[in-house]
């Protein structure tokens, strides 16, 4: 190889390298910081996954993905039943165990699957009303099967809706200040408190979020 080709090999390889440097600093370094920068200054409780706090500090869990409140499941029993003095999310049907990550044990997102004339389907969606049937009818307060909204009998496309409707939250309000011993107008005002409303007025549909309105009711019920 004559000295020319060496030297033209050599300004190619430290071209190279300095490209490599200078894409690195800018790309892995600076960028990386800017956005974050800007994220923490403008957007600081979304960049950091939308923690809920309780009254103590504590942080309970995401306002971005739902979770489950149930009791500890007994021997024999397939699966937890719900602790019924906490308002309930829609179902989960569509979660499963990670299978693939032996090591922890984490929870896969995802709708069943099936048909809207799938048999086991229409079975779940039956069970699932008179159980809500069933649970949030009290002494006072009798539910009717025609009052049970869609959400609260099927789970959505992801198994992590944090959200239920303002008709499901009322629904369960005369349960849950039957099991907390509250007034049913305290807890109706609860569930007000935390119903937010269609974007802008028009976009979406109204909502409430169940870990905040429980995170709320735990800080009532503990005054």
């Amino acid at each position: 190889m004559t000295h020319h080709a060496v030297s033209g090999t050599a300004r190619l390889l430290g071209a190279g390298l300095r490209a490599l440097l200078v894409l690195t600093l800018v790309c892995g370094v600076i960028y990386p910081l800017a956005v974050t920068g800007v994220a923490q200054a403008l957007f600081s409780d979304k960049a950091n996954g939308s923690e809920v706090e309780d009254r103590s500090g504590q942080v309970v869990g995401s306002s971005l993905i739902g979770q489950r409140y149930d009791l500890p499941m007994k021997e024999g029993e397939e699966s937890p039943a719900p602790d019924l003095k906490w308002f309930q999310p829609r179902p989960s049907n569509g979660l499963g165990s990670n299978s693939v990550n032996t090591r922890y044990s984490l929870i896969l997102s995802g709708a069943t699957n099936r048909s809207g004339d799938n048999e086991e389907l229409i079975r779940w969606v039956k069970d699932a009303k008179a159980a809500v049937v069933k649970d949030n009818s009290t002494a006072t307060y009798e539910v009717e099967p025609a009052d049970v909204p869609a959400d609260a009998v099927t789970s959505s496309g992801s198994g992590l809706d944090p959200d239920i409707s303002p008709a499901y939250a009322k629904l369960q309000v005369h349960r849950v200040a039957e099991r907390n011993g509250l007034d049913v107008k305290e807890v109706e005002g609860l569930v007000a408190d935390h119903t937010t409303g269609r974007l802008l007025g028009f976009m979406g549909e109204p909502r409430v979020n169940v870990l905040e309105l429980n995170t709320a009711l735990r800080s009532l019920t503990r005054g």
